[in-house]
């Protein structure tokens, strides 16, 4: 009856609700970042999307030139992929396709990464899956080690690799700011302000959704909308924002907490 999502409902899941009959209510409840993370053994590396892109594409221009024909890709070490990072093997950390933490980094990370080449851009005019497929396709050689769900986990590995990156939330970068530190990337370091500015350029908003169907059906529901939509919970004080929730500018958060009184109906 309940849901949350690390990324937006999408426009096939939404339809089959609505074939099913079943109506929705959103909420958006704050933000979060995905961080590329190093151990704090090591110097903190500065990223670009398309550097993350080169480094993990499963396909990539030739050359790294736009327009060039696409290629496995060849970049073993950072150096490959860009003279200004380090001459260590390309070895990132990161969730499994099931994770919407993976769903988050490809959209924006990586498929960032891939239209700074604007012969790619181009594709999805014409191409839709095939502009998805290279531009969110990882690379399956070794590159990217899928590490599970547990970013705990993760953190544990980056301590004993130092050599390694790992993608994960950014509460989790906060709670073990003693042992790693977030890439900065597009010039910009994974900060709880930058990414509440919404400056910081791998960030995502963190939703939940409600069945309509069961509000007055199933006791409780609306009450737990509204102890949930409330400052209490998602405000700058609330108790969310201890556990690594970056809350939402005040304007929109007006908007949701109004909304957490009325369930309005989603529509896409």
């Amino acid at each position: 009856d309940i849901t949350n999502a690390s990324r937006r409902i999408k426009k096939s899941e939404y339809d089959r609700c609505t074939r099913n009959g079943i109506k929705i209510a959103e909420f958006k409840i704050g933000y979060d970042g995905i961080v590329v993370a190093n151990s704090k053994k090591k110097k903190r590396i500065e990223l670009s999307r398309r550097d993350i892109f080169l480094a993990l594409a499963k396909l990539v221009p030739e050359g790294h030139k736009d327009g060039a024909r696409l290629v496995p890709n060849p970049n073993r070490t950072w150096k490959d992929v860009n003279p200004a990072l380090p001459n260590v093997a390309i070895r990132v950390l990161g969730p499994p396709p099931t994770s919407g933490t993976r769903d988050a980094f490809n959209e924006l990370a990586m498929e960032g990464g891939c239209k700074t080449f604007e012969s790619l851009k181009a594709v999805k005019k014409v191409d839709k899956k095939r502009y998805k497929g290279v531009c969110r396709g990882i690379r399956e050689d070794g590159a990217w080690v899928e590490a599970g769900e547990n970013d705990n986990l993760i953190v544990q590995k980056l301590e004993a690799d130092p050599n390694a990156l790992g993608v994960f939330g950014f509460s989790f970068l906060d709670q073990n700011g003693d042992k790693v530190q977030g890439s900065i990337v597009d010039g910009v370091t994974p900060t709880f302000e930058n990414i509440s500015a919404q400056k910081y350029p791998v960030s995502r908003s963190l939703f939940f959704y409600v069945k309509k169907n069961h509000v007055g059906q199933i006791p409780g529901i609306q009450e737990y909308v509204r102890a949930f939509m409330n400052r209490k919970a998602i405000g700058k004080r609330g108790y969310l924002v201890g556990k690594g929730l970056i809350p939402l500018p005040p304007a929109e958060m007006r908007d949701f907490i109004s909304a957490g009184k009325s369930l309005p109906d989603l529509t896409m």
